[in-house]
């Protein structure tokens, strides 16, 4: 089971909630270490003084606050939580929204609340009145040493605190060119518009996070068993696999493309508006290529 991040209360109003905070994710992620490719040897990461060029102990290491250029306020992990030692402990909604208004650009890492002894039917009550109501809270929480924006939300039997990035953390796309919005604007036929919703909807399904995987760690844990079957288990292989470049199709325009993807889908009716031409006797033409420019 994971470990406890810290034992609290949700607050709102007068109510108070007693919880636990759990982590909601694990890293299943590939790791490589560092090694010396001459000798095989792991790399170490060192903490060195940037001044110096010495390395620090772990027991010489402290928290500073640099107050102006180059100078600092050394604070301890006790004097950081008596700050505001209230707020190190609570998850302070400050306000209940509607779930849909909080964008997905704003959602950043989410973790389980539990109850804590006693705290189970004000715990059921809470989540089941925001589920009643499609309103998810915003709250203010610290965590490690620092205080986050977050999304309280009711996720079947558990609450879910979500971290929040705040607004000045998501850019802006004024600074990015992008196509006009709108089909017309942008240049699109309704034929165009049509194909490519009928090949939205063949390519519909149920959405299953287990159905996914991470093909990349498949083929890198494939090919590490690979080379220790083979007792290459410490060769350096300086040649690099050539990358198979994907060959670009001979696409006249993009109802060509469309028309292509529809034909792909199996087991589903992929008629669209040139059906009737598609059906009729094929009449071989040249391959053209659109000029440039």
């Amino acid at each position: 089971m994971a470990h406890m991040i810290w034992k609290g209360a949700i607050s709102f109003g007068l109510v108070h909630v007693p919880v636990q905070l759990y982590p909601a994710t694990q890293s299943e992620r590939i790791g490589f270490n560092l090694l010396d490719k001459r000798t095989i040897d792991p790399i170490g990461y060192k903490q060195i003084n940037k001044r110096t060029g010495k390395e620090v102990p772990r027991e010489n290491i402290v928290r500073g606050f640099e107050y102006e250029k180059g100078k600092y306020i050394i604070l301890s992990d006790a004097e950081i939580r008596s700050a505001n030692p209230e707020s190190t402990q609570t998850v302070d909604i400050v306000a209940f929204v509607d779930a849909p208004e909080v964008s997905f650009f704003f959602l950043d890492t989410p973790y389980y609340l539990v109850p804590d002894r006693k705290g189970e039917k004000v715990y059921a009550l809470l989540r089941e009145a925001m589920k009643a109501s499609g309103k998810i809270g915003i709250a203010n929480v610290v965590m490690h040493n620092k205080q986050h924006l977050a999304a309280l939300i009711p996720a079947g039997p558990v609450l879910v605190l979500n971290t929040l990035r705040r607004a000045d953390e998501v850019r802006s796309t004024e600074e990015l060119k992008l196509p006009a919005e709108g089909s017309k604007a942008a240049g699109i036929t309704p034929r165009e518009l049509d194909m490519a919703k009928k090949l939205i909807d063949d390519m519909s399904e149920t959405f299953d996070p287990s159905s996914y995987h991470d093909t990349f760690h498949d083929d890198i844990l494939a090919l590490v068993d690979k080379k220790i079957r083979a007792g290459k288990t410490e060769e350096i292989d300086e040649t690099e696999a050539a990358e198979e470049k994907p060959r670009s199709a001979d696409i006249l325009d993009l109802s060509d493309l469309l028309k292509r993807s529809l034909g792909q889908r199996k087991g589903k009716s992929s008629r669209t508006p040139d059906d009737d031409e598609r059906d009729a006797p094929a009449r071989k033409t040249p391959k053209r290529r659109r000029a440039a420019g």
